[in-house]
C-alpha cells in the first residue's frame, strides 16, 4: 500500500496532466472559433479528439480509480486536509460521470463536436440549415448514446441537465419555468395592451468598428477584469473562456448597426471572466478551477449585463462610456432616456439580443425542443417548423430565416443539450444574490452609480467566485443568499422592473 505522501504526489502529478489537455483544447478551440482559417477543421477536429481520449484515459484508467479509493479512505479517516479531501471528492465525481464512456467514443465526439462548428458557422452565414442538420441528428445521437452509458436506467434527458447543473432535474426546471412563465407572460400581454414602447432612437444608427472594439475595452475595464490577464477576439457567436485564473478568453460581435448589442455582450462575457478570474489562484492548475456549473457561471454573466448593465443606476456610467467613444453622438441622451431604451420589452427573434422580460421565453423554446430531440420525437429536419411554431406560441412573432431561427445559437454544435436551461436559472440565481448583497448592506444602487463596482466585486468573490468547483451549486448559492434558491425573487424583481417602466 503506498504511503499517503505518495498518492498526493500520484494526486498532483493528475491534477497536471489533466490541466495540461483542458489548456490545449480550451486554446485550440479558441482559435478555431476566432482565427483559424477555413481549410484548417480536419487537423483541429483531429487534434481535440486525440486530447480529449489521452485526457479520459488519464481520467478513467483503473490506475486513477485505485488511488481515488485509497484517497477516498484517507478522507473519511481524516487523513486529509479540506483542500485535498475536495479535490478528491471532485475528481471522483468527474470520473464517475465519464468512466462508463469508452474513450473511443469520447474521441470521436470531440471530433464530431469541432467539425459540426465549424459547419454550423457556414450555415448560419448562409442560412442554409440542410448543411448543419446531418451534423445535429449525429450530436443528438451520440449525447443521447453517451448519456445512456452512463445512466441507463434513467431519462438521457435528466442526466444531461445534471451534467450542466448538478442537482437540477426535468421536474426542477418544469417547476422553475412555469413560475417564471406565470409571471412573464401575463406582464408581457399587459404591455402589448398598453401599447406604448420606449424610444430606442438614442441608440439606433451606424457605429464603427474600432470605435466599439475601444468600447469594449473600456466597459470591461469599468466591470473590473484585468486585461493583462485575457486574450480578446472576435467571433461569429460571442463567447467567454478561461485555463486559469491569469487566462481568460473573451471573444465578441460587433454589429455597426447595434451598438448595445456589443455592450451588453461584452458585459456579460466579462461577467463569466472575472468569476475565472477571481478563483483562488490556489486551484489554477488542479481540478478545482473553473466555475462550479453552467447555472452559477450563468447567474454572474447575466448579473453584470442585466442587474448591473440595464439597472437605471449604471446608465449615467454607460452614457459617459457612450459618449466618450462617440463624442456628440449622446450629448442630448439623459440617463433616463437610456435607461429605458435598452429595456424596451417586446417580443424579437434573437435570445442573445432579447430583453430581459421576454428573454426567458426564448429560453423554454430550447428546453422543450431539446426533450424532443433526446427523446427521440424529433429530428433535425423537424426542427424549423418546430421553433418557429413556439416563436408564434410563446413570442407571436413569425421567424423570417432559419438564421434569425433555430441557426442563431452555437451551443447545440457543441453538443450541448441542457445547457440553455441554465441561462434563465442563471438570471434567477443572480436576483436571489442581489436581494442578498443589499441585505448584507452593499449598496448596489450608489456603487453602480458611481461606477465604483468594488464592493459588489468583492461581495461575489467572497461568496462565489473564490470557490471555484469546490462547492456544489445549490450548497453555493443558498450560503451566498442565507436560503435555498427561490424564483420568487427572480419574478419579484421582473414584476416591479417592467411595472415600473411600463406604468402598470
Amino acid at each position: 500500500m503506498p504511503a499517503i505522501s505518495q498518492d498526493l504526489a500520484a494526486l498532483d502529478k493528475l491534477q497536471r496532466h489533466l490541466f495540461a489537455h483542458r489548456h490545449a483544447q480550451t486554446s485550440i478551440a479558441f482559435s478555431g472559433e476566432t482565427s483559424d482559417p477555413a481549410n484548417a477543421t480536419a487537423a483541429r477536429a483531429e487534434a481535440m479528439a486525440t486530447l480529449e481520449e489521452e485526457a479520459h484515459d488519464y481520467l478513467c484508467c483503473a490506475t486513477t480509480g485505485e488511488l481515488l479509493e485509497r484517497l477516498q479512505q484517507a478522507a473519511v479517516a481524516g487523513e486529509l486536509d479540506e483542500t485535498r479531501a475536495t479535490e478528491v471528492r471532485v475528481l471522483s465525481r468527474d470520473r464517475a460521470d465519464a468512466v462508463d464512456v469508452p474513450a473511443d467514443v469520447a474521441a470521436d465526439f470531440a471530433r464530431l463536436a469541432s467539425e459540426a462548428q465549424a459547419v454550423w458557422t457556414r450555415a448560419k452565414v448562409a442560412n442554409d440549415w440542410d448543411s448543419f442538420a446531418p451534423y445535429l441528428d449525429r450530436l443528438v445521437a451520440a449525447r443521447r448514446e453517451m448519456a445512456l452509458m452512463r445512466a441507463p436506467e434513467k431519462d438521457p434527458y435528466e442526466t444531461l441537465l445534471d451534467e450542466y447543473e448538478h442537482g437540477s432535474s426535468h421536474a426542477f426546471y418544469d417547476a422553475f419555468f412555469s413560475e417564471v412563465k406565470d409571471c412573464v407572460i401575463p406582464l408581457v400581454a399587459e404591455i402589448r395592451k398598453r401599447g406604448w414602447q420606449p424610444s430606442r432612437a438614442c441608440v439606433e444608427g451606424h457605429f464603427d468598428h474600432d470605435t466599439q472594439m475601444e468600447l469594449s475595452r473600456d466597459l470591461l475595464r469599468i466591470e473590473g477584469l484585468d486585461l493583462d490577464s485575457m486574450t480578446f477576439a472576435e467571433t461569429e457567436h460571442p463567447f467567454s473562456d478561461s485555463v486559469s485564473s491569469r487566462h481568460t478568453f473573451i471573444a465578441t460581435h460587433v454589429y455597426e448597426n447595434d451598438v448595445m448589442s456589443n455592450v451588453f455582450s461584452m458585459l456579460h462575457e466579462g461577467g463569466h471572466a472575472m468569476y475565472e478570474q477571481n478563483i483562488d489562484v490556489a486551484y489554477d492548475h488542479g481540478i478545482l478551477n473553473g466555475g462550479i456549473s453552467s447555472g452559477v457561471h450563468e447567474s454572474q454573466s447575466r448579473f453584470f449585463e442585466n442587474y448591473v448593465g440595464r439597472s437605471e443606476a449604471f446608465a449615467p456610467v454607460l452614457l459617459e462610456a457612450l459618449r466618450k467613444h462617440f463624442p456628440g453622438r449622446f450629448d442630448d441622451v439623459t440617463p433616463h432616456e437610456l435607461y429605458l431604451a435598452v429595456n424596451r420589452a417586446e417580443p424579437s427573434l434573437v435570445r442573445t439580443e432579447a430583453d430581459e422580460l421576454t428573454y426567458s421565453l426564448h429560453i423554454v423554446i430550447r428546453y422543450e425542443i431539446e426533450q424532443l430531440l433526446i427523446a427521440g420525437e424529433a429530428t433535425a429536419a423537424d426542427v424549423p417548423a418546430l421553433w418557429n411554431e413556439r416563436y408564434r406560441s410563446y413570442l407571436g412573432i413569425d421567424v423570417p430565416t432559419d438564421t434569425l431561427g433555430c441557426l442563431q445559437d452555437i451551443h447545440w454544435s457543441c453538443g450541448d443539450f441542457g445547457y440553455f436551461p441554465t441561462y434563465a436559472l442563471g438570471g434567477a440565481y443572480g436576483a436571489q444574490l442581489l436581494d442578498a448583497m443589499r441585505a448584507d448592506g452593499i449598496d448596489f444602487e450608489g456603487n453602480a452609480g458611481a461606477g465604483d463596482l468594488a464592493p459588489i466585486r468583492d461581495w461575489l468573490r467572497e461568496r462565489i467566485w473564490r470557490h471555484g468547483r469546490a462547492i456544489e451549486p445549490m450548497p453555493l448559492i443558498e450560503a451566498a443568499c442565507g436560503g435555498k434558491f427561490d424564483a420568487s425573487h427572480y419574478t419579484r424583481y421582473l414584476t416591479e422592473k417592467f411595472s415600473g417602466i411600463y406604468n402598470l
